[in-house]
C-alpha cells in the first residue's frame, strides 16, 4: 500500500506506518483517509490478529495538519467527516498497539490513545496543544485523556498545552510500557506477536469487555464480563487450551 500510510504483514501481525516524514506525520485529510482504509481492510482480514501503529523512530505524529482546518467555519469542519474517519481505528475489533517515538501531539496523541496498548521510548512526548491555536481536542483528547490519567494531569495538559515526557506519561498511566530509545517498534511488534498467538475468540472477548464495561457501574460491567466468560466455553479453543495445559503441550488455537 503506497501513499501516506504503509502496511506490512507477517505472522498474524500487521504494522501500519505513518509515512509523511517531511511533515512530521501531520495528519492531513489524505493520511486520515488512508488510515481509515487501512484499518477497515485489516479488520476484515482473518489472517491479521493484531495491529501495530508507528510513525517510525523519529516521530509518531505531530498533530493535525492545520492547513486542513485554518479558516473554516464549524459547518465546513463538520463536513470534512473527520470523526467518521477515526471510527475504523477507535472501533477496531482487533488489538492495536502504538509504538511511539518523538512527538505524539494533538491528533497524534488522540490516535495513540485510541490504541489498546502504548509502547514508548524516552524521546516520546505526549500532548494536546490545541488550546494554543484557539481550539480544543475533538477526537477524544479530553475524554480519553481524563480517563487515562485523571482530571488533575489532564487539566494541566489541556489548559496549558504542555506535553508530558515519556517518563511522566508512564508515571501517570498514559502508556503501557517505557522501553529503551529506538526499541518501541520492536517491543510493540513483540507484544502484537504474543497477542496473535493467543486464542482469537478470547482476545476479542477481552477487548469487547474492556470497551463495553469501562464506563459502566461495576455490577453492570460484571454482567458483561460474565456473559463473555461463559460464551467462551462454547469454543473449540477453550477445549484445546485447557486440554493442552493439562497434557503439558503447546495449544493449537484456530479461532473457533
Amino acid at each position: 500500500m503506497s501513499g501516506p500510510v504503509r502496511i506490512d504483514r507477517a505472522d498474524g501481525v500487521a504494522v501500519v506506518t505513518l509515512d509523511r516524514p517531511d511533515r512530521l506525520n501531520a495528519l492531513d485529510l489524505a493520511m486520515r483517509q488512508a488510515l481509515a482504509t487501512a484499518f477497515a481492510t485489516l479488520a476484515a482480514d482473518a489472517a491479521v490478529r493484531a495491529i501495530v501503529v508507528t510513525g517510525g523512530d523519529a516521530v509518531f505524529a505531530a498533530g493535525a495538519d492545520l492547513k486542513l482546518l485554518a479558516g473554516k467555519r464549524p459547518s465546513e469542519v463538520r463536513d470534512l467527516g473527520l470523526m467518521a474517519l477515526w471510527q475504523p481505528i477507535a472501533d477496531c475489533p482487533k488489538p492495536v498497539i502504538a509504538a511511539v517515538a518523538g512527538f505524539a501531539l494533538g491528533a497524534g496523541c488522540e490516535l495513540a490513545m485510541m490504541c489498546d496498548v502504548i509502547v514508548a521510548d524516552p524521546t516520546a512526548r505526549f500532548g494536546q496543544p490545541e488550546i494554543r491555536v484557539g481550539i480544543m481536542p475533538g477526537a477524544g483528547g479530553t475524554q480519553r485523556l481524563v480517563r487515562a490519567v485523571g482530571k488533575p494531569v489532564a487539566s494541566l495538559m489541556l489548559l496549558t498545552g504542555e506535553p508530558l515526557t515519556a517518563t511522566r506519561a508512564a508515571e501517570a498511566g498514559l502508556i503501557s510500557e517505557l522501553v529503551d530509545e529506538g526499541e518501541a517498534l520492536a517491543r510493540a511488534t513483540a507484544i502484537a506477536a504474543k497477542i496473535a498467538s493467543m486464542p482469537p475468540l478470547a482476545v476479542a472477548a477481552i477487548k469487547r469487555t474492556l470497551a463495553g464495561g469501562a464506563d459502566l457501574p461495576l455490577a453492570a460491567a460484571m454482567t458483561i464480563e460474565n456473559r463473555e466468560f461463559l460464551m467462551l466455553f462454547d469454543s473449540a479453543d477453550q477445549k484445546e487450551g485447557m486440554a493442552a495445559f493439562l497434557e503439558k503441550r503447546r495449544p493449537r488455537f484456530e479461532g473457533r
